[in-house]
């Protein structure tokens, strides 16, 4: 691992902390262990659901989180420590990172930060179990097309009665 001169710590430093400030969930993790392979397989899935994980020094990890509402997650920057931020929803991500962690055991997550709260890595998981923001704006279109197509037919369901009403009287009347 190269050594970084002073201005190429501030300039990670710098795009960490914008990172931090774009994020909407982090999740910190310890990856010792993990071959470079198995870390790119994270990223690309990570990638699919607006996310990404990133692996820098703790030092520089805890100047970057300050001024930002993840600043509480500086306890969880020990060891080897890789940080992954979802910038829309958090499911998706925390879906992500639990699958690749049981997959993978020299993957464990650490602790989470979600709109300024600590998450333990329970809380992840329990968050991964969620639906995601897809499946509930389907089941909100699904209730909402419900609505009319069952007021329809209660709507249908009056003068088809009366049809079925004069048929039989008809029936009647022709025997």
């Amino acid at each position: 691992m190269q050594t970084l001169n002073r201005d190429q710590k501030t300039d990670v430093v710098q795009a960490l902390n914008e990172t931090f400030s774009k994020a909407k969930f982090a999740v910190v993790a310890d990856y010792r262990g993990l071959k470079v392979t198995e870390l790119e397989k994270l990223r690309k899935n990570l990638r699919e659901n607006d996310a990404q994980i990133q692996v820098a020094k703790n030092t520089l990890l805890r100047l970057a989180v300050k001024g930002t509402p993840y600043e509480g997650l500086s306890d969880s920057f020990v060891g080897t420590t890789a940080v992954a931020v979802g910038f829309t929803e958090p499911v998706g991500p925390a879906k992500a990172l639990t699958a690749f962690a049981a997959e993978f055991n020299a993957f464990s997550i650490r602790s989470g930060s979600l709109d300024g709260g600590l998450l333990s890595a329970e809380d992840v998981l329990a968050l991964s179990k969620l639906p995601s923001r897809e499946e509930l704006l389907a089941r909100l279109l699904g209730t909402m097309a419900a609505v009319p197509t069952g007021f329809v037919r209660v709507l249908s369901a009056v003068p088809q009665k009366l049809l079925y009403a004069l048929t039989a009287i008809k029936e009647q009347k022709d025997n």
